[in-house]
């Protein structure tokens, strides 16, 4: 394993845990003088809420205040609505108009009041090919959510099977990141994965959360793609399904057929020459469905709790991932009645590439589900995009000026 990787995973983690970051913009601008100019542009925002018009467009959060207001509303579990925010008479050819200027003020502001605190998720889509800096920019984004929480928070680890819970107990009681990261590859985990989130689980231990194992185990997941869900042991497939009925009835929703075709069936690559994309589609279900399972049974025993997830985009980009699964599966958990909605799932895409939002172009898509047989189950690719620092405006599409 490459050393220098490792320190530098260490040593950005111990710059996150002292200097105490909050803004994502901070966590990649140098510290170096810079020379005096005559003319500085504006900074571009790092910041955008995906709003839910058809088809949908983009808000920029606003300054460092906003976005942190953004955040510390998500740890105090307000979550984030799915319904428009814009005024449907409010389209792009009017964006002067001073009702829309007065809807986005509106929207960068705190959302409390509008709707009531309680359990939630969030879950940070990290991209395809992630680096330092996309890890780096999760944990940075944590630091003002945490400022607002007081009761229990988990972070789940997507690559990290349920076998490795004790793992990740472990380490959380020892803090030797040098067993927590032998364990792991013993489980099959590459070191290059483990290293690269040590800064999460390093601050996830300084601050006393949860560290949850996501993952079916590595022989289960191959077995479902290659034999199907049918021939998983009984037993380990209700390890991993707890709402059974709704694992079966989702696959035959309309708007999930759509996910499947435009989305998650889109990263299908053959693994030998047997592999066949119903197979590849069984075995992402089972990993959706687990993680989903495990975060919801972590919040359904702890009220007001909060589940941080950080997966991979795919698994979470158009809502229909990991994240789509949550409500379902919490609620035939919960016994207490305090059911959750969409809005109580939040999901931000940390540096999206028009790549992992399957955009054949240079813009980030937005959507999926344009066309006139499938308007009714249009879904936007997430409920904000975040970046380290201001994309590259050729990147950004359909958006409004605040």
């Amino acid at each position: 394993m490459d050393d220098t990787l490792k320190t530098y995973s260490r040593k950005h983690a111990c710059q996150l845990l002292l200097g105490g970051l909050t803004s994502s913009a901070a966590l990649v601008t140098p510290n170096a003088a810079r020379a005096e100019v005559s003319y500085q542009p504006a900074s571009r925002p790092t910041s955008y809420r995906v709003d839910s018009t058809q088809p949908p467009t983009l808000i920029p959060v606003g300054s460092a205040r906003k976005e942190a207001q953004v955040l510390e509303d998500l740890g105090k579990g307000y979550g984030t609505t799915k319904a428009v925010i814009l005024d449907d008479r409010v389209n792009l050819n009017n964006v002067l108009n001073k009702a829309v200027f007065g809807t986005i003020s509106a929207l960068s502001g705190s959302t409390k009041g509008k709707r009531k605190s309680g359990t939630s998720f969030v879950c940070f889509g990290v991209p395809t090919k992630p680096t330092p800096v996309d890890i780096d920019l999760a944990v940075s984004l944590l630091l003002p959510i945490l400022k607002a929480r007081k009761r229990d928070t988990a972070i789940g680890i997507p690559f990290c099977p349920i076998s490795g819970q004790s793992i990740l107990d472990a380490y959380a009681a020892e803090g030797n990141e040098e067993n927590l990261l032998a364990s792991l590859l013993q489980l099959g985990i590459p070191e290059s994965q483990s290293v690269l989130y040590l800064p999460l689980m390093m601050f996830a231990r300084s601050k006393s959360l949860r560290l949850l194992a996501l993952l079916p185990e590595k022989d289960d997941i191959l077995v479902t793609r290659m034999k199907g869900l049918q021939n998983l042991e009984m037993e380990r497939r209700a390890s991993y399904v707890s709402d059974t009925d709704g694992f079966i009835s989702t696959s035959s929703e309309p708007s999930f057929r759509l996910y499947a075709e435009k989305s998650l069936l889109k990263d299908y690559i053959p693994i030998n020459d047997e592999d066949k994309p119903s197979g590849y589609f069984a075995e992402r279900i089972l990993v959706h469905e687990t993680a989903a399972t495990v975060a919801s049974k972590y919040a359904a025993t702890r009220p007001d709790s909060l589940v941080v997830i950080a997966a991979p985009i795919n698994d979470l980009r158009f809502l229909r991932g990991i994240n789509g699964r949550i409500p379902r599966v919490y609620n035939s958990l919960d016994v207490s009645g305090n059911k959750i909605t969409d809005d109580y799932v939040t999901t931000i895409l940390l540096n999206p590439t028009a790549n992992d939002t399957l955009s054949k172009s240079r813009y980030l898509r937005l959507e999926i589900g344009t066309g006139p047989d499938t308007l009714d189950f249009q879904t936007k690719i997430a409920d904000y995009l975040w970046f380290s620092s201001s994309p590259k405006v050729n990147m950004i599409p359909r958006l409004m000026n605040g």
